[in-house]
């Protein structure tokens, strides 16, 4: 995916969740800008780091610019929220993810399909008969070339993670599938200290089919592309880089 007209400033401060105060680099202007990402994200946002905005204006928006990327130490991680799925269904169909198990040729993709009380994001057919969802979390933490999900605690996500559990027993292929949206990874897992019951049903899914999978991305400023697949382990220790904040 490539983002329309970036522009590189400094962050100042994030009021709330939806907002930032950022300064221009090329003009030095303020500008209050919408946040792509509702999450914390405590660990990126430090006065005067390095910020990538999308400038959008539009007479239906409140802010012109998104705040796309953050630079950490000297890469760039991604924080839109909203880009993992469709970075998920393009690289399923082209062939850079691939799903474990999954038989046939995938024949239809669709987005949003629900079962039970959730709305997962991907449905996949194959030729071959075969049903699969795939529940989509992009991952934005990283410590020491770890990655971790998620952020703060999520009962939707452990909703999903439930409900992937009983699609299995019905016939269903099930997959649970992190876009890590930063490069420099070794490790995926589980921020079990934030919230451990989503682990614990990560691992007693992993014993009944649940697949889950991590892929890293490349990122700039104005660009993020799916890479390849990096290990996932729900046991892999975590060291907030928030706990002291």
């Amino acid at each position: 995916m490539t983002y329309p007209n970036v522009h590189l400033a400094h962050f100042i401060d994030r009021p709330n969740r939806f907002i930032a105060t950022c300064r221009l680099c090329e003009t030095q202007e303020i500008v209050t800008v919408h946040v792509k990402n509702t999450g914390r994200c405590k660990e990126l946002f430090h006065p005067e780091v390095e910020v990538a905005l999308s400038y959008q204006p539009s007479p239906k928006r409140k802010t012109d610019y998104d705040l796309i990327a953050v630079k950490k130490n000297q890469a760039w991680i991604n924080i839109d929220s909203q880009v993992p799925n469709a970075l998920a269904s393009q690289a399923i169909l082209d062939g850079t993810i691939v799903l474990p198990d999954l038989k046939g040729n995938i024949t239809s993709l669709k987005r949003e399909k629900r079962f039970a009380q959730s709305q997962f994001d991907i449905f996949i057919e194959t030729d071959l008969g075969e049903r699969a969802f795939v529940e989509v979390k992009g991952m934005t933490l990283e410590h020491h070339q770890i990655g971790a999900f998620p952020d703060a605690p999520t009962i939707r996500g452990l909703k999903h993670v439930t409900e992937l559990i009983d699609a299995i027993k019905e016939g269903y292929q099930s997959y649970v599938l992190f876009i890590v949206q930063f490069e420099n990874i070794q490790t995926a897992t589980i921020h079990t200290n934030m919230q451990p019951a989503l682990a614990d049903m990560l691992l007693l899914g992993q014993t009944q089919g649940l697949k889950v999978l991590a892929y890293n991305c490349s990122v700039t400023p104005d660009t993020i592309a799916v890479e390849h697949q990096v290990p996932f382990d729900v046991n892999e220790m975590f060291e907030d880089p928030n706990s002291e904040r």
